[in-house]
């Protein structure tokens, strides 16, 4: 049994089954963990020696016939995640490494139901950016192809996930950082609906904008990860409770491009290709102003530059230097727009209806696009929607492509049903490769 190719619904069943011991399962990730950093460099910190106690403890429990749905699996947490006596370094030199008191309770979570956090992953600095390199850890390789970026914020995630170590992955999503990792790495993300993971306690940066959510192999991993962290807490004011299971919904709408967003010929290709195979009636949504990236950059930058005051990169600096020029007046005007995007979706997507469109419109690159190439993320995250990044094949460059299944606020286990559904599907027409 080659633990490293093993689902964690999979890993999870064999654990219990005694067919190997937790620890057995850690070693065979850390050995894969080993394997792939120098080239892929997905970690931000190494955390073996605390893992390995983990691992131990959780076989105690198996052995007693007790354990919960994660009880052995090993995992990855961002290197944004809170976690006590455990430095946190934001990917940058700017500022000293945060070693907080507390740990957030989306971890918690993942501990309580016997997962072992073996490592905290790489992002970009201060988790700003759709690719993920710094000056404190340098640049993560995406595995599929080291010239390629693996996707930020949440890229070393996604990276480790793909290079086959670990199944399950804690990702945060503020502007797609689940989604666009997982897009080009061709694993599933799940950006929950605002408010459903508890995200605190967390830094102070976009406060408004962040879910924390799972990434996998598969969407059935993502809901079992899913059902573990989904609840509300009184340590986060804008915690909510959804439902984690849910039907297919009998109304799906589709958009290859919002009306406005740019998209290569190969993504509109495969995803009109996908859309046929369903055994659902589609409906066209209708065009989308293109207002929300605009919208989203300067709430973004606003927040960003209220609670991060300086950086390291120039990039990151730009970042934060737009912001400290929004005004008063913009950021409200920016906040009203976001209210006339939620509505708008909530008017789409009543009585349970979810929206299909292309994740990204492009492949994993190289070098930074000179566009706009995230147009299909900001509403989920401007609208507190709930969105899933499912591979749906390869493009014209051999690397993969992903749809995404937007729902409204608080449909968390309807996208996820669909996703699954759309998985099948996908999975049907052209067999998924073994990772």
């Amino acid at each position: 049994m080659d633990v490293c190719d093993l689902s964690a619904t999979e890993l999870a069943a064999a654990l219990r089954r005694r067919e190997l011991t937790p620890l057995d399962a850690l070693e065979a990730v850390l050995a894969r963990a080993d394997a792939i950093t120098d080239e892929i460099n997905p970690y931000a910190l190494r955390l073996d020696e605390r893992a390995r106690a983990a691992a131990a403890a959780a076989g105690e429990m198996l052995s007693r016939g007790a354990g919960g749905p994660l009880t052995g699996v090993p995992v990855t947490v961002k290197d944004s995640h809170y976690m006590a006596g455990i430095p946190t370094m934001h990917a940058s030199l700017a500022v000293e490494p945060y070693v907080p008191t507390e740990t957030v309770v989306a971890v918690e979570r993942l501990e309580a139901a016997g997962a072992v956090v073996y490592a905290k992953t790489t992002t970009p600095e201060f988790c700003y950016f759709g690719y993920t390199e710094s000056e404190r850890h340098g640049r993560t390789a995406n595995p599929l192809d080291l010239t390629r970026t693996p996707g930020g914020s949440s890229g070393g995630a996604a990276a480790a996930l793909a290079a086959g170590a670990g199944p399950l992955a804690l990702g945060g999503d503020g502007g797609g950082s689940i989604r666009i990792p997982a897009a080009f790495c061709g694993v599933v993300g799940f950006k929950p609906s605002f408010g459903a993971v508890p995200r605190e306690p967390s830094g102070a940066s976009w406060k408004t904008l962040v879910a924390y959510g799972p990434m996998a192999r598969t969407v059935a991993d993502a809901r079992l990860m899913f059902d573990v962290l989904a609840g509300s807490h009184a340590r986060d004011r804008h915690s909510i409770d959804v439902a984690t299971r849910g039907h297919v919904p009998a109304r799906v709408y589709v958009s290859e491009d919002l009306g406005f967003a740019r998209i290569d010929d190969d993504v509109r290709d495969t995803f009109r290709a996908v859309v046929a195979t369903l055994d659902v009636d589609v409906e066209e949504a209708p065009p989308f102003p293109p207002t929300s990236g605009e919208t989203w950059f300067t709430i973004a930058t606003a927040e960003a530059h209220a609670a991060d005051p300086v950086a390291g990169t120039e990039a990151a600096q730009e970042f934060l230097t737009y912001g400290a020029h929004v005004s008063a007046d913009r950021y409200i005007a920016a906040q009203i727009e976001r209210e006339r995007i939620f509505r708008r979706y909530a008017d789409l997507l009543a009585g349970g209806a979810v929206l299909l469109t292309p994740t990204l419109g492009i492949e994993a690159f190289a070098a930074l696009p000179d566009h706009d190439w995230g147009s299909f993320l900001y509403d989920a995250n401007l609208a507190g929607l709930p969105a899933c990044a499912v591979p749906m094949g390869l493009g014209d460059e051999g690397l993969p492509l992903s749809l995404q299944i937007i729902g409204a606020r608080g449909a968390d286990g309807a996208v996820l049903a669909a996703a699954q559904h759309i998985e099948e599907r996908i999975n049907d027409r052209a067999p998924a490769r073994r990772r």
